[in-house]
C-alpha cells in the first residue's frame, strides 16, 4: 500500500505539540499563497513570431552591450 504525502505528514504532525502543529499550518497557508500562478509554455507560442527579427536583433545587440558591463560608480 502506497502511503500519500499527505498522510506521511499527518502521522509526522500527530505527535507533535500544538504549537508545533499550528507553525506547520501556518507554513502551508503561506506555501499556498505563494506558489506563482502563470500559464503553460504552450499557450504562449501563438506570440511566437510576433515581434519583427530586425527588433529582435537590436534587443539581443542591446542586452549583449549592456549586460556585458559593470560599471563599478554605479553604487
Amino acid at each position: 500500500m502506497d502511503i500519500s504525502i499527505v498522510e506521511k505528514v499527518v502521522e509526522q504532525l500527530k505527535p507533535l505539540p500544538q504549537e508545533l502543529q499550528w507553525r506547520v499550518l501556518e507554513f502551508t497557508r503561506a506555501l499556498a499563497v505563494s506558489t506563482p500562478h502563470g500559464v503553460a509554455g504552450v499557450q504562449l507560442l501563438r506570440f511566437a513570431g510576433a515581434i519583427p527579427l530586425d527588433d529582435v536583433k537590436i534587443m539581443r545587440e542591446s542586452i549583449e552591450q549592456g549586460c556585458e558591463q559593470v560599471d563599478v560608480n554605479e553604487w
